[in-house]
């Protein structure tokens, strides 16, 4: 019998386990700067305005009106972990930190997001917190990959 936990899966289509081999580099980088892009979005939002956010000011008041206060504490947190995070995760440069104050943060948010509509995001619920605590979890364990500032000064924080 053979011991098939620690074998090579099998791949259903081998011809493209060339292609799976020759994208891994690849899709790790892609997963990090995808998460690293979405974030830095929503903390040019919270800390600008930009792209139709509240700018610092209306993010502190939303956060004092759900009950974080002090508001413009917690929300100049918030953004800054999306905004300086979101940059890290792009260029791989202390990836494991910048995953790990996403990690922290998305578990208040996937707490928030749950209790303010559930499950589905077209009830502004949890799931996209979820994906993104998700994925910085991925990148906390894992690292930044060979694409990275990281590597390339052959540091892994």
């Amino acid at each position: 019998m053979t011991d098939t936990s620690t074998s090579t899966p099998r791949l259903f289509i081998p011809a493209l386990g060339g292609l799976y081999s020759g994208l891994s580099d690849f899709a790790q980088a892609a997963m990090r700067v995808a998460l690293g892009g979405i974030l830095w979005a929503h903390g040019m939002q919270k800390l600008f305005g930009a792209f139709g956010g509240l700018g610092i000011s209306g993010n502190a008041a939303f956060f004092e009106k759900v009950g974080y206060s002090p508001g413009i504490f917690w929300g100049t947190l918030v953004g800054c972990t999306e905004f300086i995070g979101g940059i890290l995760l792009v260029l791989g440069l202390f990836t494991r930190p910048a995953a790990a104050a996403v990690v922290i943060f998305m578990i208040n948010g996937v707490y928030f997001t749950s209790k303010a509509g559930g499950f589905f995001w077209t009830a502004r619920g949890s799931e996209f917190a979820i994906l993104i605590l998700v994925v910085a979890f991925y990148l906390l364990i894992r690292g930044s990959g060979p694409w990275s500032i990281d590597r390339k000064i052959g540091r892994e924080f």
